[in-house]
């Protein structure tokens, strides 16, 4: 895997311990798993991480990290993979997991107005917001379990890639 890219940007574990606001989480931020980048952690990351991005709440990314903490997997890779949903991406996102939930929930779905205004969203909210809901955690669940399963398909290839090429070498 490529460690050497990932351990470069990632933030240094114990300066994360020791900051003063994080200190009420006491010793929960020791577990090795939360920091290191071993096909477990880094799949269980993979899975908060989307899981999180898919949810219409703000503040998606404390979501990812305690969920993180819960399942014990690398903090900042569940962090990161949360801007796949950023005020770019979100409005084209959230409209696939709304009809998402309108298919699943088997009503029309609405279309969006020529002109997008605060009392159409307003009006339209009362009846979007179950079929946008189901749609997101639907979504977000389906890809977590996606992402996990593919992240320890390819760290298990590429491992024993490795181990084939090394055996070659000694030949």
């Amino acid at each position: 895997m490529p460690r050497r890219l990932f351990k470069r940007y990632m933030p240094d574990p114990t300066s994360i311990r020791e900051h003063k606001s994080l200190r009420f989480l006491g010793t929960l931020l020791h577990d090795p798993n939360l920091w290191h980048l071993n096909r477990h952690s880094v799949a269980r990351a993979m899975a908060v991480g989307l899981f999180a991005a898919f949810l219409p709440i703000p503040l998606q990314m404390l979501v990812a990290a305690a969920l993180a903490i819960m399942v014990r997997g690398n903090i900042p890779i569940a962090v990161s993979l949360v801007w796949l949903t950023n005020p770019i991406t979100m409005p084209v996102v959230f409209f696939c997991t709304y009809q998402t939930g309108a298919w699943l929930m088997d009503i029309p779905a609405r279309h969006l107005p020529h002109e997008l205004t605060w009392e159409w969203i307003r009006g339209e909210l009362s009846t979007m917001w179950q079929p946008f809901l189901l749609g997101s955690v639907l979504t977000g669940l389906v890809l977590g379990a996606l992402g996990y399963c593919l992240t320890m398909v390819y760290w298990r290839w590429w491992v024993a890639r490795q181990w084939r090429r090394r055996k070659k070498n000694r030949m």
